[in-house]
């Protein structure tokens, strides 16, 4: 009788552990995975901008030699004007 009991305590023990160790396995798992999703995620907003950013730079490469541009670069990056313009400055900033 005494060694029914002990081995049925031992069997209960060592499903006790493996119940315990496959909980601990699905847990550890999930935290992986969450992991891998949220990486994802990131991965997928890089990827938006980065084709953002490539879309405005094919707008400007088409718009590049157009009139329009090469005169808004001179006015801004240049300082360039018309030779019947008035510039403005403002001394207050």
């Amino acid at each position: 009788m005494k060694n029914k009991k002990m081995n049925n305590l031992l069997k209960k023990i060592l499903v006790l552990i493996f119940i315990i160790y496959f909980v601990y396995t699905i847990i550890a798992q999930q935290k992986t995975l969450n992991t891998y999703a949220q990486e994802k995620d990131k991965c997928n907003e890089d990827i938006e901008v980065a084709q953002e950013e490539q879309q405005e730079l094919q707008e400007m490469k088409e718009n590049i030699n157009s009139d329009e541009y090469i005169e808004q670069i001179a006015r801004e990056k240049l300082g360039m004007y018309y030779p019947n313009e008035r510039v403005y400055i403002d001394i207050e900033k």
